[in-house]
C-alpha cells in the first residue's frame, strides 16, 4: 500500500498542509483542537503507527543501535529486521546501525563517542558490565531513550528490554533436553557466548535449575565460554565428543553454533547427541533439514526488529522513560515445522 503523505492527512483532516507539518512535528500556531484532527487524520491513514495503547511521537525521531556482529548471523538478521521496519515508518527520520567489535564493553563505549547530537533513541546489544551501564546511565540522563534488546543491562534507566524471557528459555530447553533423553543417563554438553551477556547467564542458570530439579539422571559437563566464536567452540566440541563416552546431548546457548555442527557433519560411526541451539538462521534451518540439529528456541529477528522500533518510539513520546515489560514469546522449532521467516 502507497504511504500516506501530508497532502493525504490535510484532504482528510480538512485542514491545511502547513497546519499538518506544524501540528506533525510539534511547532507552534496549532490549536489544540486541529492538533488532534491532524493526529486523528494520521494514525487512520496507517502515517503514525501504534502499538496497543502505547504513544508514539508526532515528530519523527532519529534513531541508532549498537550491535556486535561478529559471525554472528542472527545479529545480522536482527539489524536488517530493525532497518527494514524503521524505513517503512514516516515517524523515524533516521536509522543507523553500527557493528561493534565484538562485545568487549569498550567498543561499546567508544562506539558511543560519535553519537549524534540530533539523536532520540538508542538500541543496544551488550554486556553487562560497570562500562556499559555507566555509559547507559549517561546516556539515559542526557535525554535519549535506551532500549536493550536480546540481552537486558540491569541496575540501568533503560526505557525496555525487548526479546525473550532467557530464564524461560533455559528452563525449556532442558525440559526439551530431559523429555528427549527418557531416562537415559550421561553428560551434557553446555556452550555459552559469554557470562557476561545477562541473557546467557539467565538461559545457563534456568537450564541447570530444571535439569537438577527433574532430570537428576543427567550431569552438565562443565561450561565451555566461545565468545560465539567458532574457532573456539569447534576443537572444544571435538574434544567432547571423543572424551565423553556417554555424552547425550548438547545445548549450545548462543553463537558459536557452525563450529559445533561442522564436528557433528563430520563425525561418522557414532550416534549423534539430541542438539539443541538458538535463534533461526540460514544455517540453523539447513541443519535442522539435514538432522544434523533437532531443536531451535528461536527469538524470531523481525517481531525483535520491530519492537525495538516501536518501544524506542514509544519511550521518546512517553511522560517517564520506563515502559511495561512485554517479552516475546520463543518459538520451538523442529524440522517439520520450520517457519519461513
Amino acid at each position: 500500500m502507497k504511504k500516506a503523505t501530508i497532502t493525504d492527512i490535510a484532504r482528510k483532516s480538512g485542514l491545511s498542509t502547513a497546519t499538518v507539518d506544524r501540528a506533525l512535528n510539534d511547532r507552534g500556531g496549532v490549536s489544540a483542537a486541529n492538533r488532534q484532527r491532524v493526529l486523528r487524520a494520521a494514525k487512520e491513514l496507517g502515517y503514525l503507527p501504534s502499538e496497543g495503547m502505547l504513544a508514539l511521537p508526532s515528530r519523527p525521531a532519529h534513531l541508532e543501535f549498537f550491535i556486535p556482529f561478529g559471525h554472528n548471523s542472527f545479529m545480522q538478521d536482527v539489524a536488517r529486521k530493525i532497518t527494514a521496519f524503521a524505513s517503512s515508518l514516516p515517524l523515524v527520520a533516521s536509522c543507523n546501525v553500527t557493528a561493534l567489535d565484538g562485545i568487549d564493553p569498550d567498543a561499546l563505549v567508544t562506539a558511543l563517542e560519535d553519537l549524534p547530537l540530533q539523536t532520540n533513541g538508542v538500541g543496544i546489544i551488550t554486556v553487562d558490565h560497570p562500562k556499559t551501564r555507566h555509559a547507559i546511565r549517561r546516556l539515559c540522563e542526557s535525554g535519549v531513550r535506551v532500549v536493550t534488546i536480546v540481552t537486558d543491562v540491569l541496575s540501568t534507566p533503560r526505557s525496555a528490554f525487548v526479546g525473550v524471557d532467557n530464564l524461560v528459555a533455559g528452563r525449556t530447553a532442558a525440559l526439551i533436553m530431559g523429555l528427549m533423553s527418557r531416562r537415559a543417563t550421561g553428560s551434557i554438553g553446555l556452550f555459552l557466548g559469554s557470562r557476561t551477556l545477562h541473557g546467557h547467564q539467565q538461559r545457563e542458570y534456568g537450564f541447570r535449575t530444571l535439569l537438577e530439579e527433574q532430570f537428576k539422571h543427567l550431569t552438565i559437563l562443565p561450561a565451555i565460554e566461545t565468545r560465539d566464536e567458532n574457532k573456539l567452540s569447534r576443537p572444544a566440541m571435538e574434544r567432547i565428543l571423543r572424551d565423553t563416552a556417554d555424552l547425550v546431548g548438547i545445548y549450545c546457548v548462543g553463537a558459536g553454533r557452525a563450529g559445533i555442527a561442522e564436528v557433528l557433519q563430520a563425525a561418522t560411526g557414532t550416534r549423534r547427541p539430541f542438539v539443541i541451539m538458538h535463534d533461526l538462521t540460514d544455517a540453523t534451518r539447513t541443519w535442522l533439514a539435514e538432522d544434523l540439529i533437532d531443536v531451535v528456541i528461536d527469538q524470531n529477528a523481525r517481531l525483535i526488529g520491530e519492537q525495538v522500533v516501536i518501544r524506542l518510539l514509544g519511550s521518546i513520546a512517553a511522560s517517564t522513560p520506563t515502559l511495561s515489560l512485554k517479552n516475546i514469546e520463543p518459538r520451538i522449532i523442529f524440522r517439520e515445522n520450520i517457519p519461513l521467516v
